[in-house]
């Protein structure tokens, strides 16, 4: 159950933040065995004064081009599961025509009590865990 949010130069358009996400989302259901029905995702947008990325920190990117990819999800992926989402997600960018060395990718694991998406409590209440 991921919640991703693309924070995304103002620049970058719709077309390519739902491409974005639509690949992320099938990197997630292919490499961390993802609900393909649990897909939601917040665009945020920015303009390229409101963030500072380093240029060549652990690889080179264009700072004003620069997308982050952040992830919140359930806890228990393995290590092994994570590189292949990193690739995974790195290969879609590129075969979508964006720079997979303008992504920053970053996961935010929690538990099923962190979660509600209703009045009846947390998805741990809800599913009974």
């Amino acid at each position: 159950m991921p919640f991703n949010k693309l924070h995304v130069p103002k620049a970058l358009t719709p077309e390519m933040c739902q491409q974005i996400n639509r690949n992320l989302h099938a990197a997630l259901v292919e490499t961390c065995a993802v609900n393909p029905d649990d897909d939601f995702c917040l665009v945020c947008r920015y303009e390229p004064e409101d963030m500072a990325f380093h240029p060549a920190f652990l690889g080179p990117r264009d700072p004003a081009a620069t997308i982050v990819i952040e992830i919140a999800l359930l806890g228990g992926r393995t290590d092994a599961q994570k590189e292949a989402l990193y690739a995974d997600i790195r290969t879609r960018l590129d075969g979508i025509g964006f720079p997979p060395e303008n992504a920053i990718i970053f996961l935010i694991e929690n538990a099923a009590i962190d979660w509600s998406f209703g009045p009846q409590g947390s998805v741990k209440t809800v599913l009974g865990l």
